[in-house]
């Protein structure tokens, strides 16, 4: 791949744009930039672990506290809620603040939030403290990939996106196992709390190594102020589509679910309006126009949030149905995806060792894989098959697939847009996988619930495997996308990455 010549790019976003210090993508070793790395992906991979383990805590969290069900989900959404909305705001608070410096506050957060959490008497007050801890996630982790961009080129770029997205897949599944883990040793009685109270020497640690790893931030060169009226309508509009999707499953999709739903489209109309007037005024919009006019990005945004999407959904569903359609354990179920997360591992290098010439239909192959590892599951289903080794070998399979898929196109998304866009493009990547993995778990989580409710074994079997053909579909049409990101020209002189 090799990055396209800027084109359309704005003078005006390029003054604007916190670089590191000057000479430090070429000057630092490569031990140092690798360490830098390792800092970076253990606060995505921090952030990723808690965005999933409470949902096997929460019926322990709910007995012990008191707590209805509806703070109990609130305990699992306020987190994601507050993650989504303000990943895109924490991107641009990088860019014009520096990288490092909000970073670090990021991680002070979500570290004291955490502790805060762990300690936690009422529901009420865990259910601030989440929130405040997805808050801070939002504002360190879209400096991971915003640093990946800013100080690994070409080779060493992919290479990095490989650990990127190992970190994103196997926080998520590790998330539910080592919740699972932790609430059945009951360290001390202390039940459910020692899945917060974990991250509190890890972010500390953390918070040292990046004071210590990352280069220290240069001052803007004209200062600008951040977009507050482009923050607050994409932040309403974030908001009305997250909260019902979250929360519409459990409570049956009542009627203002419908009308937050309606409302996100109108408010998502108002911020691009928004961020055009202020473009055109000679702003600095909170995503940078050039980002969105890109076409090949648009297109590999849908293929990247459609796979997210079945990906999301498949961890849901399958700890639904092992732990309820089959009687399995909390850990079982969580442990059951280890080797997606193996096999998804592998996309890394293998998207470094393909040829440069044949890297650019990588994305469709690798969704073409992930759909051949949903129907080989639903096979198996169909054959009789209800859990086991074999069932755990085919989920390699679709992992192998998502593995690609995810690692070529969030490189090609890299690749085709200079580096001064990097904080833009980060908030959206981000935020567009949030949004598809909460629609996937609403969407294909509610068609799987609706099917098995009945409870059976061969039921749940069923509503599974119907789950999967949705995914399968859902694979090809991504890998249609991704083709047509190659086949359609980018606005403005703008080409992709081919």
């Amino acid at each position: 791949m090799q990055q396209q010549p800027p084109g359309t790019e704005s003078g005006e976003a390029s003054r604007h744009v916190i670089a590191p210090r000057p000479g430090a993508r070429d000057g630092e070793g490569p031990a140092r930039r690798w360490r830098l790395l390792a800092v970076l992906l253990a606060a995505q991979f921090m952030a990723n672990v808690d965005t999933a383990i409470v949902n096997i805590a929460a019926p322990s969290i709910q007995r012990d506290l008191g707590a209805s069900g509806g703070e109990a989900g609130l305990v699992i959404s306020g987190y994601v809620v507050a993650y989504a909305v303000l990943l895109v705001t924490g991107a641009r608070l990088g860019s014009l603040h520096g990288h490092r410096r909000v970073f670090n506050i990021g991680m002070t957060v979500f570290t004291a939030a955490s502790l805060a959490c762990a300690l936690a008497p009422e529901s009420l007050v865990l259910i601030i403290a989440r929130v405040v801890q997805g808050a801070g996630a939002a504002l360190m982790v879209p400096q991971v990939l915003s640093g990946i961009q800013l100080h690994f080129p070409g080779q060493q770029r992919i290479k990095a996106l490989g650990y990127y997205a190992i970190a994103l897949s196997g926080g998520a599944v590790a998330g539910q196992a080592l919740g699972g883990v932790l609430i059945a040793a009951d360290i001390f009685g202390t039940g459910w709390r020692p899945i917060f109270l974990i991250n509190v020497p890890v972010g500390v640690l953390l918070i040292a190594a990046a004071i210590r790893m990352m280069p220290r931030d240069e001052r803007a060169r004209e200062a600008q102020e951040l977009d507050l009226r482009g923050m607050a309508l994409l932040s309403a509009a974030v908001l009305l589509l997250i909260v019902p999707l979250l929360l519409g499953t459990d409570q049956g999709w009542p009627a203002w679910t419908w009308v937050c739903l309606g409302l996100s489209l109108p408010a998502l109309a108002g911020f691009r309006l928004s961020q055009r007037a202020l473009s055109v005024r000679g702003g600095r919009p909170l995503i940078a126009e050039e980002v969105i006019r890109q076409r090949a990005v648009r297109w590999w945004l849908c293929a990247h949030g459609a796979t997210t999407m079945t990906y999301f959904a498949l961890l849901f569903v399958l700890a639904v149905y092992l732990q309820d359609g089959l009687g399995r354990g909390p850990a079982y179920a969580g442990l059951a995806m280890v080797s997606w997360v193996a096999a998804f591992g592998l996309g890394g290098p293998l998207l470094a060792r393909t040829p440069e010439r044949s890297r650019a239909v990588m994305p469709a192959i690798g969704c073409l894989v992930l759909a051949v590892g949903y129907v080989a599951i639903w096979v198996y289903l169909l054959a009789g098959g209800r859990s086991g080794p074999l069932m755990f070998i085919l989920l390699g399979l679709g992992g192998l697939g998502l593995g690609i898929s995810s690692n070529s196109l969030i490189s090609a998304m890299t690749f085709a847009l200079p580096e001064r866009y990097a904080a833009d493009l980060s908030g959206v990547i981000s935020t567009n996988a949030q949004l598809a993995g909460a629609l996937g778990v609403a969407t294909l989580g509610g068609v799987y619930l609706f099917f098995a409710e009945r409870g059976s074994a061969q039921i749940s079997a069923g509503a599974l495997g119907i789950v999967l053909c949705i995914s399968a579909v859902l694979s090809l049409l991504s890998a249609g996308a991704a083709q047509l990101a190659r086949r359609r020209p980018a606005a403005g002189g703008m080409t992709a990455v081919s």
